[in-house]
């Protein structure tokens, strides 16, 4: 079997390496031509790390990024709301990771070259078309079409073709012409890194304010001079809900529009426009998501990643739910051997209907649906969270996305793989092992 994947972020990088893990031929091709470390900071929650250690890179992103073992929550005027542990801290037997997008990739792809090749993948190759075609024995393949950037065209064949080629997929776009931009929920986010002395205890992640206006900020490597490169994301919701251009995620931000929202927000633990200040600079692109689609499959071509599922950046389980996508995908091809069609079928029907709860639970503010009821029941302020918001509403709220996602510490702890799920029988097995079948069979 040879699988074309069309895209080489995460989501892509991670189909490749562990199609070849389960003996399965593929090459990759990207459009830009050259692959560098852009991006910024995100988070890998312990699920998907379990299938990072599978596929044997834990130790490298360890060595590259830093383990949170708490998220704090605060107020707009920089009162603690409530904390909890993540992690190891919180009873999983894997990291939450915190990183640089950039670093990220640079490891899987690291580990793509070394292991499936260095002729495997195919950098300026931009997608042109994709189509299925049958032949006169009852098969199937895949044929498709990309532009090099001196306008030269090139044929690809193979049996199935993965596209993990982002937001603004071509496979999507061919299959659903009339989908047209993404929808935004009137969100601005502002996001960079910043050398800084350490907030905190240096490994808290820290979310302040409300969805109308909200400070994120962590920390994704440790710095030989005692300060920590941590990531922030100012965000500031507008009226607007019309996108009137295409996001991009390396777009330049201008300080002027973001820095004086958040000039009060000077708090003991937080110097927060100072911090911003500080910044060398910025990137800002607008919330962004799409419906879920009724079907990611025609023929013999199925989409990943965010192709499949955009979402809103809220709960760090954007480029996890890629991940969790590639796993499932080779698991299944596997487990049907040479019954493409139906290892694909099984894939979709794993993965579409779980993402698809992420995608609305998103829309309802996941876990940062209590920062939304504490806005509106003390907007000037508190002086006992108590009074406010109880801890059993808390607790609700964020173990109820925590099963969502797929990531509830019950769901990890027999340490099975996505991969190595698909095809178990959950009948007889301990309640770990069923859990953990459970976050890949809806």
């Amino acid at each position: 079997m040879q699988v074309i994947v069309v895209g080489a972020g995460i989501g892509g990088l991670v189909t490749a390496l562990s199609l070849h893990e389960v003996g399965i031929a593929v090459q990759v091709y990207e459009s830009v031509p050259e692959i560098r470390a852009l991006g910024v900071g995100i988070n890998l929650l312990p699920h998907a790390v379990l299938e990072l250690d599978a596929l044997g890179v834990l130790s490298e992103l360890s060595a590259n990024a830093v383990a949170p073992s708490k998220l704090t929550y605060f107020s707009k005027h920089g009162k603690e709301i409530w904390s909890e542990a993540r992690g190891l801290s919180a009873g999983y037997r894997w990291p939450q990771l915190s990183i640089h997008r950039g670093q990220l990739q640079r490891i899987l792809l690291a580990a793509v070259l070394d292991r499936l090749g260095p002729s495997c993948v195919h950098t300026g190759h931009h997608l042109v078309s994709a189509e299925t075609l049958a032949s006169g024995t009852g098969d199937a393949e895949v044929r498709a079409r990309f532009r090099t950037p001196t306008g030269e065209e090139t044929e690809v064949r193979g049996e199935v073709l993965v596209a993990a080629d982002g937001i603004h997929s071509t496979v999507r776009a061919q299959a659903h012409p009339l989908e047209g931009m993404p929808i935004w929920n009137g969100a601005l986010l502002w996001r960079g890194t910043v050398d800084h002395a350490a907030l905190l205890d240096g490994r808290t992640m820290v979310w302040a304010g409300h969805p109308d206006q909200k400070f994120v900020a962590y920390p994704i490597l440790d710095l030989p001079d005692g300060r920590q490169r941590i990531n922030f994301i100012a965000e500031y919701r507008t009226q607007d809900r019309v996108l009137a251009e295409r996001e991009d995620w390396n777009k330049p931000g201008n300080p002027a529009d973001f820095i004086p929202r958040f000039a009060d927000w000077v708090f003991d633990w937080c110097d927060v426009p100072g911090l911003l200040r500080a910044a060398p600079s910025t990137f800002v692109f607008p919330m962004v998501d799409r419906d879920p689609l009724e079907a990611w499959t025609d023929g013999r071509i199925t989409l990943l990643g965010d192709a499949a599922h955009p979402m809103y950046p809220i709960g760090s389980n954007g480029a996890s739910q890629a991940i969790l996508d590639a796993r499932t995908l080779a698991g299944c091809l596997r487990a049907h051997g040479g019954d493409v069609d139906a290892g694909v079928g099984l894939y979709e029907q794993l993965r579409r209907p779980v993402t698809a709860a992420i995608v609305h639970a998103n829309r309802s503010l996941g876990p940062e649906l209590p920062m939304k009821l504490v806005e509106e029941r003390a907007p000037e302020g508190f002086s006992n969270i108590d009074e406010v918001i109880t801890r059993a509403e808390i607790d609700a709220a964020t173990e109820q996305y925590r099963r969502t996602a797929g990531f509830a510490v019950a769901a990890l702890a027999s340490g099975i793989s996505a991969l190595d799920a698909v095809g178990l029988d959950a009948a007889g097995l301990d309640a770990g092992v069923t859990d953990a079948i459970a976050t890949v069979k809806p």
